[in-house]
């Protein structure tokens, strides 16, 4: 069975590094080869691998080097190094773990050892991506609206703010579309806030699915008042998205305890194209002039989409 780690070894002899890969491929291993340090460093930077061999004495390069090189430079994850050595010395053990290694074994290398020193490797990595997982979940957790699943005011805050300083740095156009279900306090007070809840979701996932992926993204503004950020988007498209996000939710429906509910929504674009003589404004500003076009459709009579350019 295949293990989840690939190993990258970097050895210049090649007797002892055929047997190393032979072991290791045997024990269900994925492995590279490097026959010294510069090459295993190249092979690293094309190639993630978390788990590095490396031989101490290797021209080009040696051992001790290429630890120095892994440690200095970003990776995805931690890189658990063995450095493989004849020196059994007190004195060159500490100066290959203060060189950047986790753990060293001595030539001629045995076979047992070395599998089982690389299962206490993938406990560390093991142990290494599970927190790793943990951290990702709490952050996704901490960005995201608990009841529809967008993101919230607080990645709204930041995100957006960093969207509008790209958009300034580049000259690039930037929309914002503010989206607010038609007489939502209607369906609470008719179905109950159950019902009120499934409604913001169905809208949330509706407008998702109108979004380009990986692209545009939404925000919940609060209570039923949505943000769309659609990036590299000027105001003419930005208005026919819109027009399109409220056909979608025109036509929706959901379901509650065999009840249908029809909601429409109103919408208000901005469309910022930034120039010299708007770099300071800011996206604050921004927001409250999409908010001000949303309030337009509304008093317009609802279900449509209102909207302005600005530009400097």
């Amino acid at each position: 069975m295949k293990n989840a780690f690939p190993i990258l070894i970097a050895e210049d002899n090649p007797v002892s590094r055929k047997l190393m890969e032979m072991t290791l491929r045997q024990a269900g291993y994925e492995v590279v080869s490097a026959e010294n340090g510069l090459e295993a460093l190249k092979v690293f930077k094309e190639q993630f691998f978390p788990i590095i061999l490396t031989d101490w004495g290797m021209p080009e390069m040696n051992g001790l080097e290429l630890c120095r090189a892994i440690r200095e430079s970003p990776t995805e994850g931690y890189v658990f190094i063995f450095l493989i050595t004849a020196r059994d010395s007190k004195k060159d053990i500490i100066a290959g773990l203060e060189a950047g290694a986790d753990d060293y074994l001595t030539k001629p290398f045995d076979r047992f050892e070395l599998i089982a020193r690389l299962k206490t490797a993938l406990r560390v990595l093991e142990l290494e991506k599970s927190l790793k997982d943990a951290y990702e979940k709490i952050r996704i957790l901490s960005i995201t609206d608990k009841l529809t699943g967008c993101y919230n005011r607080t990645y709204m805050d930041e995100y957006l703010a960093k969207e509008i300083i790209r958009a300034k740095r580049y000259y690039r156009p930037v929309s914002l579309v503010m989206a607010d279900i038609d007489h939502f306090k209607r369906v609470n007070d008719t179905y109950g806030h159950q019902a009120g809840d499934l409604v913001l979701k169905d809208f949330a996932a509706s407008i998702r699915k109108g979004l380009r992926k990986d692209v545009d993204w939404i925000a919940r503004y609060g209570g039923e008042e949505f943000l769309v950020v659609l990036p590299e988007t000027d105001y003419e498209c930005a208005m026919s998205s819109a027009e399109r996000l409220r056909r979608i939710i025109f036509e929706s429906i959901s379901s509650y305890n065999g009840i249908e509910i029809r909601i429409t929504a109103s919408f208000g674009v901005v469309g910022f194209v930034p120039s010299a003589n708007n770099q300071k404004m800011p996206y604050e500003m921004i927001i409250d002039r999409a908010d001000k076009a949303l309030y337009r459709a509304k008093d317009a009579g609802r279900n449509r989409v209102m909207g302005e350019s600005l530009t400097g």
